[in-house]
């Protein structure tokens, strides 16, 4: 394809997990990236801000340093809350200067079918112009942890990947959300040094009945493109009913906007997929 769709999963220092807007390494980060959007040619990128509203237990050793500090002497990660009214005026500044990138708005809202009621509170979500619903962590122990915590902890690294795919038929019908990011979230963080690479063969099921749940409800799958593309998710997609993708490369740092948007964009083409008439609207069959 010529022309980029919009980048729809883009973090600025505005998301806890950058270093929040007060650090000396993450601030600017919103400004930067629209500086890149314009010299590589993106038409349009939508700041989807880390909305957590519930903490999880955690460890020391799956974190980067500027996260660790927000875990307490219990274990418990609880990250801070979402500067709106910061985000909202440094989006509206950057609209200003950079007149020809549309820039749009939005949360990456974390397990929405538990923290929908909260996040209302926090921002008005039917104001934004995209809800991304993103699963991101699991119940075990009486606590939920992520992904990458529960593989060092449990023996059989497929039960990791099946608590994933089996909560999210539960997500979907309890949370207020119009995209399911990154499906392979839990996939990303395979044990590979000591099970070897991740294989998506023994969980075909699961994915494809998942997905059947996110196409029933009539919400798009996103096609992350911040990790290797892995082919499989949008050609099950599409034979599972799915009607609707977006574009999002996850990046926290600007260098990984729109990484590999090339390679996806041909991907959804050849399963059937087409651009609608904004660079942000989903791609649809």
């Amino acid at each position: 394809m010529a022309a980029f769709p919009a980048d729809t999963h883009v973090h600025s220092e505005f998301s806890w997990d950058t270093g929040g807007p007060t650090s000396p390494s993450a601030v600017g980060t919103m400004r930067r990236t629209c500086a890149r959007a314009v010299r590589i040619g993106l038409p349009a990128v939508i700041f989807t801000e880390h909305l957590d509203l519930s903490g999880w237990r955690a460890a020391a050793e799956d974190f980067a340093d500027h996260e660790r500090l927000l875990i307490d002497q219990n274990g418990w990660m609880q990250p801070p809350p979402l500067d709106v009214a910061g985000y909202l005026d440094s989006v509206e500044r950057c609209r200003h200067e950079f007149t020809d990138l549309r820039i749009l708005t939005g949360v990456e809202l974390g397990q929405p079918h538990l923290d929908g009621g909260a996040a209302d509170a926090v921002i008005d979500l039917s104001g934004l112009d995209r809800v991304n619903g993103s699963l991101h962590t699991l119940p075990h122990a009486g606590h939920r942890s992520e992904p990458v915590t529960l593989f060092r902890e449990l023996s059989d690294p497929a039960e990791v990947i099946w608590a994933y795919l089996q909560e999210i038929p539960a997500m979907v019908d309890g949370g207020d959300f119009h995209v399911f990011t990154h499906i392979d979230y839990a996939a990303r963080y395979w044990p590979v040094e000591e099970h070897g690479p991740f294989d998506h063969r023994p969980f075909e099921d699961g994915f494809r009945q998942a997905m059947r749940a996110i196409a029933s409800s009539g919400r798009a799958l996103e096609m992350n493109t911040g990790r290797p593309l892995r082919p499989w998710i949008p050609q099950w997609w599409a034979e599972e009913g799915g009607r609707a993708v977006s574009f999002g490369s996850d990046d926290h740092a600007t260098t990984g906007l729109a990484a590999h948007f090339h390679e996806a964009t041909a991907l959804l083409d050849h399963v059937g997929f087409s651009p609608g008439s904004r660079p942000e609207d989903f791609w649809t069959r």
